[in-house]
Order: structure tokens, then C-alpha cells, then sequence
């Protein structure tokens, strides 16, 4: 593979991917309950971005939540690397805060997609 390839988003280039992963939490402790309600506002669904580090929401309810990922990779399945890294992350972070979840359910949108789409919309134009 020659390097224009990997710059225009051939096989193997990075991409950017938006992941979402999403659960129900189960068994908080109060301390944890509590904890989550007096952070509430820092939270909040209008105030998340995908964002390496990622970004955490959670309901009024306390019972669902989200972490939202922008996460670089390419190789031969960067969707699959890119879905695994964000779980891997969702679970530490959960574990590491102390909140107990359900399953987890991981959505990954290829955003270079749109990029691509982009070039090759800019290119249609340039040869017209």
C-alpha cells in the first residue's frame, strides 16, 4: 500500500470514529447514587461531545447512561478495534468511579465517512 493511499483514507489508514456505549446502571451503592445526583449538571446530555477522553451522561433517573468516544484507529477492521477500545474504556471508567452496570451496547459511525464523501463530492466538481 503506497502512502497516498493511507493520507486519502485508503485500507489501513486512520479514521475517526464516533463510539457510543450505552448500559443501565445496576447495584449503585448510595454513595455512588448520591454522588451522581449532585453531578448531574455536568452531565447533562446538551453539554456532551465525542471526545477522546470521553464523555459521560447519565438520565434524570439515574438509571441509563452513555459514554461517548472519539476514537483514531485504522488497520484492517479500525470499526472493530475502534468498537473494543471503547468498551475497554466504558468498563474502566465505570469500575473506576464504582458504578455498577447492566450490558453494555456499543454503536461505532465511521465520521472520515463523511470526509470521503466530501473529496469525492470536490473532485465531481473539479472535473465537471
Amino acid at each position: 500500500m503506497d502512502d497516498e493511499a493511507d493520507v486519502e483514507g485508503g485500507r489501513g489508514a486512520e479514521r475517526v470514529h464516533r463510539v457510543t456505549v450505552r448500559g443501565q446502571f445496576r447495584d449503585l451503592s448510595e454513595q455512588s447514587r448520591q454522588f451522581l445526583v449532585r453531578s448531574k449538571a455536568e452531565h447533562d446530555i446538551f453539554v456532551s461531545a465525542y471526545t477522546p477522553e470521553g464523555t459521560f451522561t447519565y438520565d434524570d433517573r439515574i438509571q441509563f447512561f452513555n459514554l461517548r468516544y472519539e476514537i483514531r484507529c485504522g488497520g484492517d477492521d479500525p470499526i472493530g478495534l475502534a468498537a473494543m477500545t471503547g468498551e475497554v474504556e466504558a468498563e474502566t471508567f465505570l469500575r473506576t468511579m464504582g458504578f455498577g452496570h447492566g450490558e453494555l451496547k456499543v454503536d461505532v459511525v465511521d465520521a472520515s465517512a463523511i470526509w470521503d464523501g466530501i473529496r469525492g463530492d470536490v473532485a465531481r466538481r473539479r472535473g465537471a
